[in-house]
């Protein structure tokens, strides 16, 4: 009778990897001193992969990742015991509103026009709502707002290579303006859609946030951007400070803290009961917005055309308030 052979199992895509990461603490914990050839077959994966898999456990943890916060195992030939387990003693379970905020959060990437690797997002969406149960039923409907019909048609218009004629909304200064572009792509940053284009107006590159675009035409000429129109990099975001802006500082309290997270700061400095920060800003009308809408929690020092700004639109509401009705 010939002997036996072991049949390697072929090699899994590096996606799976972190789910079996996730329940390979508690598969072996269950099975002290298994060996590793048995636990690589009843895991589906090579014996090579496994010891890989266990170097990786090997420096995980809790923070602190000292004596007592990393995983711990004993190798004793070829057998392999877990001797602490760092927390992880089952595999992962999703509560009921971390897998709905899961299924929203899927569906609503699903929906993206653009997104790549469209596939992986359906797979992933499918395996959640399976082991979701009756929670994938949830009354829960995701749809983008009007604009991406939109982006398909400015899309398509880049595609075919015309200028276009934009009714464009500013937010930081709080205007409308009309220009003509010259596109040069579509991107996704930060979940909202941009067309990227050389603005003739403006004589520079310039990022178009498509629900901001109010009106727009596709022209007969073709879209010719000159040889100095790059593509940003936008890999930190769009909005990239510069020495170029004018720098905003100010007195922040405990309440208005959120603000060094929701914006990109320059300097933030522990005073006491305070913080002083300071951050560029494109416009210093949307940073006088800003401000008046924080409340007393935030009191700008500079610059002084700001401050004035401020103050004077201060002096005109208690002047209002003071007037009679």
């Amino acid at each position: 009778m010939p002997p036996q052979q072991r049949v390697t199992p072929p090699p899994r895509a590096s996606g799976d990897r972190l789910g079996r990461l996730l329940s390979l603490v508690p598969y072996l914990m269950a099975r002290p001193g298994i060996a590793m050839a048995d636990a690589a077959d009843e895991l589906g994966i090579t014996e090579g992969q496994l010891r890989s898999d266990l170097e990786l456990l090997w420096v995980c943890g809790l923070p602190g990742y000292g004596p007592g916060d990393l995983i711990d195992m004993v190798l004793d030939g070829d057998r392999v015991t877990i001797t602490h387990d760092a927390g992880i003693d089952r595999p992962l379970r999703l509560t009921q509103d971390e897998a709905l905020a899961l299924v929203v959060a899927l569906r609503m990437l699903a929906e993206t026009p653009g997104t790549g690797n469209r596939d992986v997002i359906e797979r992933a969406l499918a395996k959640i709502e399976n082991a979701a149960g009756d929670l994938a039923g949830a009354p829960v409907a995701v749809r983008l707002p009007a604009n991406a019909e939109r982006l398909e048609r400015i899309r398509a218009a880049v595609d075919r290579g015309h200028a276009l004629h934009l009714t464009y909304y500013t937010a930081a200064r709080d205007e409308t303006t009309e220009r003509t572009v010259d596109p040069m792509r579509i991107l996704m940053v930060g979940g909202k859609a941009y067309l990227e284009a050389w603005c003739r107006r403006a004589e520079g590159t310039r990022m178009f946030r498509i629900d901001r675009i109010d009106a727009w035409s596709e022209l007969d000429e073709p879209a010719r951007p000159p040889a100095e129109a790059t593509p940003a990099d936008v890999s930190a975001g769009v909005f990239r400070p510069g020495p170029e802006l004018p720098l905003m500082t100010m007195r922040v309290g405990r309440g208005g803290r959120w603000i060094t997270e929701y914006y990109p700061v320059e300097t933030v400095r522990d005073d006491g009961d305070e913080w002083l920060v300071t951050m560029r800003v494109t416009d210093l009308g949307w940073a006088q917005r800003l401000l008046s809408s924080v409340g007393p929690d935030v009191t700008v020092t500079g610059p002084a055309e700001l401050v004035e700004r401020i103050r004077a639109q201060a002096t005109t509401a208690l002047d209002q308030y003071a007037t009679p009705g």
